[in-house]
């Protein structure tokens, strides 16, 4: 009886031929988005990229879309930015910033102090891990963010969230963790004088 040799097994796909997803081609259509708005691409490019983006079958036809710009930086790769207070404190803003998709805020002797108003943040999540230690932490966002505070930790001196729940749609959402210590925290969106200067000092474009 003669034995049949075994059939091989299918091979894999290389990775450019594997089939893409529909939240593969969001990615790219995001990416293509971001591109026009930076001026990269025009938008009769842009329009004739999301075209072919949308009817993509697989990742090597996405990955030609997008060969020509600029890598994105996972956020999970992105290191966190860490302010301390220190002696003489420390602070981020109000002027325009980059926002990474964690803080770290140690209060310290002089206390730490985190404005967001003007910032241009795409990200539909910020985590703000704020450690009130002796002076404090004080974090400010605009009015159409929101806060999510359910994760801190008041300690001694507690936390103090003065933010509404009004959240315009893609707008961030702070994130807050961490501890308020002997400092406390405090949330909240501009006060009187802070909006004076806001109105006095528009955001150039």
């Amino acid at each position: 009886m003669t034995t049949q040799p075994p059939e091989p097994s299918p091979r894999p796909a290389p990775s450019g031929e594997l089939r893409a997803s529909h939240d593969d081609r969001e990615a790219v259509v995001e990416q293509l988005r971001d591109a026009a708005a930076e001026g990269r691409i025009d938008f009769g490019e842009l329009d004739s990229r999301l075209e072919q983006a949308l009817t993509a079958k697989t990742h090597a036809e996405l990955a030609v879309l997008t060969a020509d710009l600029p890598r994105l930086t996972s956020p999970e790769n992105q290191s966190p930015l860490v302010l301390k207070g220190g002696l003489y404190g420390a602070s981020r803003g109000p002027g325009r910033w980059e926002v990474p998709g964690h803080v770290i805020a140690r209060g310290g002797l002089g206390g730490v102090k985190i404005d967001f108003t003007r910032v241009e943040c795409r990200r539909t999540e910020v985590t703000v891990e704020a450690y009130g230690e002796t002076s404090g932490v004080t974090i400010v966002i605009p009015d159409a963010w929101a806060a999510d505070t359910s994760g801190m930790d008041p300690g001694v001196g507690g936390l103090t969230d003065k933010t509404t729940p009004d959240r315009l749609p893609g707008t961030p959402l702070i994130r807050l963790t961490g501890s308020g210590g002997a400092g406390g925290v405090a949330i909240r969106h501009p006060d009187r004088r802070e909006r004076r200067k806001l109105h006095d000092n528009p955001a150039q474009g």
